[in-house]
């Protein structure tokens, strides 16, 4: 993971390419954007080489079994087309994921919500997640179907996080006075903090289902009040450098901007060697970007990361 990060953003942007050229015509979605702004939220980062290196054989083993990510996927019938894409390609990669669906769809295994407003889905996934495997995962990652992955990344950005821990990470955004993590780019939350959000879930006063100003918000606003009430606060992940690690945009919509305002240094300008995710992206581009992280290599190179995180077998 340590030395292959240079390759692997030249693959994400060799994978990419094929994104760049849709994008150029205008059919990427752009999300939020990912330049940092002035919250006063707090700005954790992944560690550095030197942390991993300094670590011993055993320690590491034991580190790479002990971070386990349990994913939640939440779709719609119209998102069938991404539902495929995700199931085919990055969600293989968690530790276990389960797709929670509006409604029962035939076609796919999922959990039935029953529901279309995505704050009572979003409600509802997580009350069921923690019934289930409060016991069985300690970090947990929450994604729209639009959304790519790189599950590995996440786990060495997990490296020396505590779960038992509030964590409550991903790419922050203020909405007036409230610091919330955007849903576009992804949400992490520690088995702690789901174990809070647990709680205030059953208090219709401080976390209502629906009714009051709540129900005019987002749903990931509306978590972030939820959260707030516990005492855990959104966090914005960032890498060694600085630089956001949880994307509200497509590879290709960024490769875009850097064009544009970094044209000599198109990659440095983009997005960080050790990029987490990117939304807004179609279906034909996740499996795009499957082949960049996962598959293109150049011919001679060997690897040799500090830490293997592998995915479950098969």
């Amino acid at each position: 993971m340590i030395s292959e990060s240079s390759s692997f953003v030249k693959g994400v942007v060799l994978g990419g390419a094929f994104c760049v050229v849709v994008t150029l015509l205008g059919h990427i979605k752009v999300g939020h954007g990912t330049k940092a702004r002035h919250h006063e939220h707090h700005h954790i980062q992944a560690p550095n080489k030197e942390d991993v290196l300094n670590l011993s054989e055993g320690e590491r083993m034991e580190l790479s079994k002990s971070i386990r990510v349990y994913c939640i996927v939440l779709v719609k019938p119209k998102d069938l087309g991404h539902w495929a894409a995700v199931k085919e390609t990055w969600s293989k990669h968690c530790d276990k994921v389960e797709f929670y669906s509006s409604e029962n769809v035939k076609v796919f295994e999922s959990v039935a919500l029953n529901t279309n407003d995505m704050w009572v889905m979003m409600r509802k996934a997580y009350k069921i997640t923690y019934e289930r495997y409060k016991d069985e995962f300690n970090w947990f990652f929450l994604a729209y179907p639009t959304t790519f992955a790189i599950i590995e990344n996440l786990k060495y950005f997990l490296l020396k996080k505590d779960p038992s821990q509030p964590f409550y990470i991903g790419h922050t955004m203020k909405s007036g006075d409230l610091e919330y993590v955007d849903g576009e780019g992804g949400i992490v939350l520690s088995i702690e903090s789901l174990r809070r959000l647990s709680r205030v879930l059953e208090d219709s006063d401080k976390c209502p289902e629906q009714g009051g100003m709540l129900w005019k918000l987002d749903e990931d606003k509306q978590l972030a009040i939820c959260l707030k009430y516990t005492g855990v606060f959104a966090e914005n992940a960032e890498d060694s450098e600085g630089k956001d690690v949880f994307n509200t945009k497509s590879v290709g919509a960024l490769i875009k901007e850097a064009m544009s305002t970094h044209p000599q240094q198109v990659v440095d300008g983009c997005c960080s060697d050790m990029a987490i995710t990117f939304s807004g992206l179609a279906p034909n581009h996740m499996h795009v970007m499957m082949y960049g992280v996962y598959r293109l290599r150049p011919y001679g190179h060997t690897y040799n990361d500090a830490l293997v995180f592998l995915p479950p077998t098969g």
